[in-house]
């Protein structure tokens, strides 16, 4: 990968295995831009919406029922309101993966999960990177981070690996976790998290 031109780094993580931590680092690092919450954001306005609305549906596929009532608009029945658009899976994937291509070309970035390695795998100066690491690290991580007890981490984790194992089954049509179609797998539980920014440093040098 040529750094001396724009580039991107995608970055697909297990929950708790650190993703965030390590992006950020190498944003830091290299001096470039970070895109996570940033797509949310576009994809709000684009849907006149609040983050708040998209926050929920990030990398996941709605239940049935859900999908259901998309497909309606719903106003108040004392006072009129314009209806509030609610996008489909589909629709939002599509406006997401325009918002990463469209930061790709712009600028060297570092881009969090929503399918970016899939997304980008033909963009020319691409790495992707796929991290994981054993339960019971994760579990440590996340009840630190969002201050919930050992229970509520391990159904945290197991429902956020669901999600985005179908998630990236419905976009991308392949399986989430196989490292075979990533440039750099690791297991962070084992190797660290600094660690882990060192290593890729030295793969980029």
């Amino acid at each position: 990968m040529k750094l001396n031109s724009p580039f991107v780094i995608t970055i697909s993580r297990q929950l708790g295995s650190g993703g965030a931590y390590i992006g950020q680092k190498l944003a830091k690092n290299l001096n470039i831009f970070y895109a996570d919450r940033e797509i949310i954001s576009q994809a709000a306005k684009q849907f006149s919406l609040l983050e708040e609305d998209l926050e929920s549906r990030d990398e996941k596929i709605s239940s049935f029922w859900q999908s259901f009532l998309q497909s309606y608009a719903f106003t108040n029945p004392v006072a009129y309101e314009p209806p509030q658009i609610i996008p489909t899976d589909s629709a939002l994937f599509k406006v997401e993966k325009e918002i990463i291509e469209h930061i790709a070309k712009e600028r060297s970035s570092i881009i969090i999960g929503r399918c970016g390695s899939y997304i980008l795998r033909e963009y020319p100066n691409h790495m992707s990177i796929f991290l994981h690491g054993d339960v019971t690290f994760r579990k440590g991580r996340v009840q630190k981070i969002y201050n919930v007890s050992e229970e509520a981490a391990r159904k945290m984790i197991a429902q956020s690996d669901k999600e985005r194992t179908l998630y990236y089954q419905t976009f991308a049509d392949k399986e989430w976790p196989d490292a075979r179609q990533y440039d750099i797998s690791l297991d962070t539980s084992k190797i660290g998290l600094d660690k882990s920014v060192e290593l890729i440093m030295k793969y980029l040098d």
